[in-house]
């Protein structure tokens, strides 16, 4: 039987080898260093500090990519059923998937996020902030990608949530749209697109893990019943 380190392992390589992961990581870095930047010597304001804030929450979509390629990646092809066939119990299976795309968002958070974080010279608390943002929205990026059996799809209606259907609805629905991941995320970080949609900061930071781990459920029972 395969053990569980091994599980790992062959994750951590399929991760670390899919050319994807690496653009997607050297995407959001450079995003990052372009709007650290531009927030460093104030040099553009849209329509005032919020805007430029939510902006700078925009490469964690190219970040996302990451556990999402390699969550829907393994439906092209039946990846996944040769996987089964290799490991069938299932539950184990999925475990080192999820455990291995986490581990992996929380090692890439870092260069992704750092560099352009300190041109802004921020706190180690917003650091921090940011870290936890990225892991979670690249969790529920992971978990739809499951569902989805797709890697286009999530990241697709998570960057139209963002942004699209979140500034459309603002006016009409706030109390809807504070509920959306990106609202959550930037009611976390202390920066919400609008009074009327914001939540404070730990009721953010609650809004956000719940979708995670909604969307991980959610992956996680599809997985032991659908696929393969």
């Amino acid at each position: 039987m395969t053990g569980f380190r091994d599980l790992l392992a062959a994750e951590r390589i399929k991760i670390t080898s899919l050319p994807g992961s690496w653009v997607a990581l050297a995407l959001a870095c450079g995003g990052n260093l372009l709007l650290g930047a531009v927030a460093a010597a104030d040099a553009v304001r849209i329509a005032g500090p919020v805007d430029l804030a939510a902006l700078l929450l925009v490469p964690v979509y190219a970040f996302a990519a990451i556990p999402v390629l390699a969550a829907g990646g393994e439906y092209r092809g039946g990846q996944v059923r040769v996987s089964l066939l290799a490991v069938p119990r299932r539950a184990r299976l999925f475990a080192a998937k999820l455990t291995a795309s986490t581990a992996a968002g929380l090692a890439a958070s870092v260069p992704a996020v750092l560099p352009g974080q300190l041109l802004r010279d921020v706190r180690a608390a917003d650091l921090l902030a940011v870290l936890t943002v990225y892991v979670l929205l690249a969790l529920v990026g992971y978990g739809f990608a499951v569902v989805a059996r797709s890697a286009a799809v999530p990241l697709a209606v998570l960057t139209v949530l963002a942004v699209l259907v979140a500034p459309l609805l603002r006016g009409g629905l706030p109390y809807a749209v504070r509920l959306l991941p990106h609202e959550a995320a930037l009611s976390f970080l202390g920066t919400p697109a609008e009074p009327a949609t914001a939540l404070g900061p730990g009721a953010g930071l609650l809004v956000l893990s719940a979708w995670a781990a909604l969307s991980v459920t959610a992956a996680w029972w599809v997985f032991a019943r659908r696929d393969g």
